[in-house]
This record gives C-alpha cells, structure tokens and sequence, in this order.
C-alpha cells in the first residue's frame, strides 16, 4: 500500500522534477554560452553543432524506447517538426545567443521570465486554457504570474546596493566585461524579447507536434537534427571560413557536449514529456528557476554584479512560481477527480 503510495507521488511529481533539471542544464548553457561568444566563438556554429550532437545523443533512446516509430513519420508530421524546430531552436536560440553577447549572463537569463506571461496570454487567445476569474485556482494562476512577472521587473528596474566579487574563471572576466561595455545594450534587449516570444510560440506548438506524432524521443530526434540543419545552412550563407567552425579541445568543445547533452537533447526531451502531462503554460513557469541560479552563479563564476534588486526579486519570483504551480496542481488533481467520477457514470450506466 504504501509503496502504491509513493509510486503515485513521484509520478505527480514527476513533471516539476524534470522542470528543475531543465533551468539547471539551461543555467549551465547560458554560463558557458557567454564565456566562448564573448572569446569569439560564431554563435551559428555553435548551434549547429550542439544541436547535430543533441540529435546523436537522443538517437539511442529513440531507438530503444519507441523502436521503429520513424516509420509513421508522414509528411505533416515532418512539416510540423520542422516548425517546431524553427520556432523551438532556430529563431530563439539565434537571437538569445545575440542577445547574450551584447547584454551579461544575469541579465539575460531576467527575459526568460517573459516567457510564461506570453505564453499564458497565448494559450488565452486560442483557448488552449481558461482564464478562471471566478475560481479561487484561477486566481493563483493568475498572481502566481504576476508575481514572476513582477519579480523580474523589481530585478531589472530596482538595484540597491550592488556587491562585487572577483570571478573564478579570471581569465574571461575582462573579456566578457568589455564586450558588454562595448555593444549596444538596447539591441541586446530587443533581441532577448524577440527570442522569448519565440519560445513562447515554441511551448503552445508541441502540443501540436505530440498531437500529429506523439513519439517524444523520435520528435525530440528530428527537431534536434532540423534545428541543426537549419541553423548550419544560415550560418554557412553569413560566414564561410573554415576557421569560425573549427573545434579545438578546448572550452568551446564543452560547451557544445553540454549544451548537446543537457541543454537540448535532455531539455527537448523532459519538456515534451511535461507538456503532455500538464500543458504548454506548465514549463515556462520554471524558467524564474534558472534566473536565480544564473543570477548567483554569474556572480561566483563570471563576477557579474549582485544587487538588492536581484535578491528581492528573486524571492518575488519564487513566491509567484508557488502560486502557480499550487493552483496547477490542484486544478489537474480536481480534473482527474471529475474525469474519474465520469467514467464511474458511464460504467454504471452501461451496467444498468
């Protein structure tokens, strides 16, 4: 009984465990990320090879978990997957990579808390959630957002009193400073918004995409190996010397094996696994996660300033994912609750 017990909470955990993984592989992405772009490495060239990785990493899971599912790919499937592939990685990725170069690890990491705002107004539009003003669960969804969104406006807005600490990686530190200082903080900005929307896009498609092929692993494969595709021939048309996609054994070799790893073929994968569970507004809910640790961590690692702002906010922002995830939770608990009383009705009729 009580081991019944525990394989039912784990499953209804399952989802915002997998969540918590994902803002800490994608912190990791964005800490690595801005150290080799601001050394000099071609952000296309590191998409396209973190992504190809990524589609050889999930290729084995692929193979053992879903067999030979590639089999049913159609047509439409594979238009949808090349949509998801460019709304999911190309164009996003493209333009936060931009964007993080012009702007800091820290602050980069505050736009990805625009995410859920627009992916909730998103789902609203087209009916894919109810807005519950008359609810009490409703409601929390609703502070639970503003409570992000408002934690990310008190980071980015309020500063206080700002702490500074020589950073670990010392010998990067002057370069990643100066490619701050030098570039356009507002074309940054404006490039991290336009990548969020993205995303947000990205979120309400894969229901889509699991809806004409829900095979996960197999999906995650091909977005992965579309994404590398695309991303390879734009960045072949911008730039064709041999010498911007050459990998050497160093830290840009990393940060492509994790950011194909983790980042991509591990976040594609437990996404997709979460949206199915608990819909598209669940997983970006999870990204105030990633500002909190990347917000210290740049501070330990890359001596990014910390400031009042940023520890208010961020306590701002875990008070509002709370919420949230509390009225998300409980929603899908009492929609299970009537869906089984329902199918209790129909029994007994039958029966009758």
């Amino acid at each position: 009984m009580c081991e019944g017990k525990n394989e039912g909470w784990l499953e209804s955990w399952k989802p915002a465990i997998y969540m918590v993984l994902v803002q800490i592989f994608t912190t990791g992405m964005i800490l690595l990320s801005k150290v080799v772009i601001s050394d000099g490495m071609f952000v296309f060239a590191l998409l396209t090879h973190r992504s190809l990785f990524g589609a050889l990493i999930i290729l084995p899971f692929a193979l053992f978990f879903e067999g030979d599912a590639w089999k049913k790919l159609e047509l439409k499937s594979c238009c949808w997957i090349s949509l998801n592939a460019i709304l999911g990685y190309a164009i996003p990725m493209g333009l936060y990579y931009y964007g993080l170069y012009d702007t800091t690890s820290s602050y980069s990491v505050i736009f990805l808390n625009i995410i859920p705002i627009a992916t909730y107004i998103l789902a609203l539009i087209f009916r894919m959630e109810k807005l519950g003003l008359c609810s009490l669960l409703g409601n929390m969804r609703i502070l639970g957002t503003l409570g992000c969104f408002g934690g990310t406006f008190l980071v980015t807005l309020y500063k206080g009193k700002v702490f500074h600490w020589h950073a670990i990686i010392r010998e990067h530190q002057e370069v990643v400073h100066k490619s701050v200082s030098n570039e356009n903080q507002l074309r940054g900005t404006l490039l991290l918004v336009g990548s969020c929307f993205a995303f947000a896009c990205w979120y309400l498609l894969q229901s889509k995409v699991l809806k004409v092929y829900p095979y996960k692993y197999w999906s995650s494969m091909m977005t992965c190996l579309l994404g590398g595709i695309q991303t390879g021939v734009v960045g072949i048309i911008l730039k064709r010397d041999l010498k911007s996609w050459h990998l050497g054994y160093d830290l840009q070799l990393l940060t492509i094996i994790y950011s194909g790893a983790f980042s991509t073929a591990a976040k594609y994968s437990l996404n997709s696994y979460a949206v199915e569970k608990r819909g598209a507004s669940y997983p970006p809910m999870f990204n105030a996660l990633s500002l909190i640790f990347t917000t210290f961590l740049a501070f330990l690692f890359l001596g990014d300033d910390l400031t009042i702002g940023s520890i208010l906010g961020t306590i701002v922002i875990i008070g509002g994912l709370y919420l949230f995830l509390w009225g998300k939770s409980q929603d899908v608990r009492h929609g299970n609750i009537r869906k089984s009383r329902s199918d209790n009705t129909i029994e007994d009729r039958a029966a009758v």
